[in-house]
């Protein structure tokens, strides 16, 4: 929804190296002098700094680093994602609302999104340590013009577009497949898909996206400390989230655009650039076995490919892989 608020963001960041008067603002929103007032002194609460100059108007002089929905719509250039904005300062999990509000109709591009969660959701039905201002903790709400077939591979192209941001910022970020990111050796990001679908068509799919970005190594979970890891950490400095988020939405409209248009083949490819242990030998535990091979890639459906030591090959499109070494 086009709220007030959010035009007013709009027309101010238009006007970032000038100042804009309050009447122009009123006729432009159609709301009084005073409203504008309100809704400038609401933007400060949340960490905007104002400069407000009888006879000249306003000027944002800088946006916060916090996160709130105020910001998050700061400086949004995105098509469809993030054009609502569900944002709360603390929720049990970004997924279980998202897929609520999916459930009551929530439109194509819906994200949202918390400063902590206090029961994070990871994959197999793990749990994601989320604490507050250290995080990107969302899940985007996705209703696709493909089949229930196709779904995984909307994971993997969502691998791409947030490993792509990364490596943007220089920061060598792999993945793990089929989902997870990893810098220095150590779990950065997670993705979890999760689907409403009958058998051809796809209801809604909620995209969730956990990136650890400002912990210390203090803040880790001592209980994956030396499995996970930060941005914070891998880079020694403070990185914005609200920038981050930004360019992950930006970068998943652009893949989800390719993938519509062309199919997987173009993002299997740059996955595949982005594949960690490429060509290296690893462990493979499926229900019914554990076992060594050497991962290849994977295949046009997203399927992990191994190659065993007779020289024969197995597609998988569930597996757990492992390093030889863990």
């Amino acid at each position: 929804m086009d709220t007030t608020r959010n035009r007013l963001i709009r027309i101010l960041q238009d006007h970032k190296t000038s100042y804009i008067s309050g009447q122009n603002l009123s006729e432009q929103l159609g709301i009084s002098r005073a409203a504008v007032w309100k809704h400038m002194k609401a933007l400060e609460a949340d960490g905007y700094e104002i400069d407000a100059v009888p006879r000249k108007g306003y000027q944002v002089r800088r946006s916060p680093d916090k996160l709130s929905k105020n910001t998050l719509n700061w400086q949004l250039d995105t098509e469809w994602i993030g054009r609502k904005i569900i944002f709360e300062e603390e929720l049990d999990s970004t997924q279980i609302l998202a897929k609520s509000l999916a459930d009551q109709g929530a439109v194509h591009g819906t994200v949202v999104i918390a400063d902590q969660q206090t029961s994070g959701k990871g994959t197999k039905g793990r749990s994601w340590h989320s604490p507050a201002g250290t995080g990107i903790w969302m899940s985007l709400i996705i209703r696709p013009e493909f089949g229930p077939r196709e779904a995984a591979q909307l994971t993997l192209a969502a691998a791409v577009a947030i490993t792509r941001v990364f490596r943007q910022n220089d920061i060598d970020a792999a993945i793990k497949w089929p989902n997870d990111i990893y810098l220095g050796g150590k779990k950065l990001a997670g993705i979890l898909t999760e689907m409403q679908a009958e058998q051809d068509y796809i209801q809604h799919i909620v995209l969730g996206i956990g990136i650890n970005i400002n912990q210390t190594v203090s803040e880790i979970d001592p209980d994956i400390r030396k499995k996970a890891t930060s941005l914070r950490i891998e880079t020694d400095k403070e990185w914005k989230r609200q920038e981050l988020i930004h360019l992950i939405w930006k970068e998943f409209e652009d893949v989800y655009s390719l993938y519509i248009n062309k199919g997987f083949l173009d993002i299997r490819d740059e996955w595949m650039q982005y594949a960690l242990r490429l060509g290296h030998r690893v462990k493979a535990a499926t229900p019914s076995a554990v076992f060594e091979a050497v991962f290849r890639g994977i295949g046009e459906d997203g399927e992990l490919i191994l190659e065993n030591d007779d020289g024969s090959t197995q597609r998988l499109y569930s597996a757990e892989l492992k390093w030889k070494e863990e």
